[in-house]
């Protein structure tokens, strides 16, 4: 393995276990401040419970996310020093608005924990919307590097050295607001799947307990709600991506798709893996004329194929697959959302037992589908780190050892993860909904609420 596979190793490892956390960290502040809502308009204490047992949650993820974060940040530094001379001199602006993205969700988290029945509602209320912006905002402006890697705008490279630099027009480059629509909506639908998730685990756990299954059928409804509309949006937002590439970064929508001959009418490729002898392919489903429709809005719409492109440029093949699993787990995501809410909605009986054990599985395959959607972004980019203007291997450090690091950072990644699941394990075994329940009942004396749905 050469220093540039070892660095982009090391770095897409970092990376991978990182947007887990910055990713629930975004998703997560959304459900709080949805159950805050709910609370002040309902009056019922269930929803200020859910808020608070989540936003301890999201105390501990935050708490992991933010190491990770920096260590990713001396990581692209460190490997990465062309790139970096690049971004600092072009680029910086998205870092140093972050700075104050995360003081705000720093700051309004900490009222929201340790002055949470010091306040009124109101002001609890708006504690969550500035944690929920602060968060959303981090990483809506980290995204905006990848966007600008994407689709680089506000400088150019003449005889080697970087003129005519204008931060804003970086700043605000082609997909930028397609790029940022899309990490937000990708983060809520997680967060609220991830809620999913747990929600229906409890409700098979405590069938027998109408109190408790009661509680958890508030939050599994809630949160079948919001990721409906949010993985919608990020089907609808998917689309808008792939026009994109369409016009930016066409190898890449031709890598994700298999294509290899430049055609109009193209076919939308489903399933199946790219044969790079045959070029086809194999075991696919084919939808003719859809990816021009895709890219275009019409059947007419001419897709390049790689074929038109040096091989040297090709993406990795293998980026069909990423692409397809990512959009078949949000298709997935989507029909088990709205069916549940629809049996809810016009069936009016409980939830089968079937369906609950099918919903356990939606908030790990979301996190899976944030990976998926990730390595597709950044390895459908190769072999550019900015796009036409700079190859990943002209940018690397030359440093060595960094087989040594990866190996290290693994370990470290894996122990930290395992410990984040026992914490959170150990918090809530010994801080159970029945504890949360009674104090509240004690506190308020307002009973068991009333099921507004």
């Amino acid at each position: 393995m050469t220093d540039l596979v070892f660095a982009r190793s090391l770095f897409g490892t970092t990376m991978g276990f990182h947007i887990i956390f910055a990713t629930l960290g975004v998703g997560i502040p959304l459900m709080i401040f949805f159950a805050e809502i709910m609370f002040q308009r309902t009056k019922d204490i269930d929803y200020s419970i859910m808020a608070k047992r989540w936003t301890k949650g999201q105390a501990v993820l935050l708490g992991v996310a933010i190491p990770t974060g920096t260590i990713a940040g001396t990581q692209l530094t460190l490997l990465w020093p062309g790139f970096m001379e690049v971004i600092g001199r072009v680029m910086s602006l998205p870092f140093q608005i972050e700075i104050y993205a995360f003081f705000i969700e720093a700051l309004f988290m900490s009222i929201y924990v340790y002055a949470y029945d010091r306040i009124g509602p109101k002001t609890r209320l708006l504690s969550v919307f500035f944690i929920f912006l602060g968060a959303t905002a981090s990483a809506v402006l980290i995204t905006n590097v990848h966007a600008f890697e994407g689709t680089p705008a506000g400088f150019r490279i003449q005889n080697g050295e970087i003129v005519d630099v204008d931060p804003w027009a970086a700043f605000f480059n082609p997909s930028f607001l397609v790029s940022a629509a899309h990490v937000a909506f990708s983060a809520f639908m997680t967060g609220a799947f991830m809620i999913t998730t747990i929600a229906a685990y409890k409700m098979l756990k405590n069938r027998k307990n109408e109190r408790l299954f009661t509680f958890h059928r508030k939050a599994f409804i809630m949160s079948l709600l919001i990721g409906l509309v949010s993985s919608f949006l990020t089907a609808i937002n998917g689309h808008e991506s792939a026009q994109m590439l369409h016009e930016y970064q066409p190898e890449k929508l031709a890598a994700a798709e298999g294509l290899f001959e430049t055609q109009d009418h193209a076919p939308l490729a489903i399933g199946g893996f790219t044969d790079r002898e045959a070029q086809e392919i194999k075991y696919g489903i084919e939808i003719p004329w859809a990816l021009s429709f895709l890219a275009g809005n019409s059947f007419d719409t001419e897709v390049k194929g790689l074929n038109d492109f040096p091989e040297e440029y090709w993406p990795p093949l293998f980026v069909h697959t990423l692409f397809n699993a990512m959009v078949l787990i949000g298709s997935a995501l989507i029909g088990l959302s709205l069916f549940g809410l629809v049996w809810k909605k016009f069936v009016k009986r409980p939830f089968p037992k079937w369906f609950l054990w099918v919903c356990i599985p939606a908030g790990p395959l979301s996190l899976l589908s944030i990976e998926f959607g990730w390595i597709f972004a950044c390895t459908g980019r190769q072999p550019w780190v900015i796009y036409r203007l700079l190859k990943t291997s002209e940018v690397v450090t030359k440093s060595g050892n960094i087989g040594t690091l990866f190996l290290c950072f693994t370990v470290v990644y894996a122990i930290l993860g395992t410990a984040v699941l026992l914490v959170l394990l150990y918090y809530f075994k010994r801080n159970t909904v029945e504890k949360d329940l009674a104090a509240a009942q004690g506190n308020s004396g307002e009973g068991n609420g009333v099921d507004v749905y």
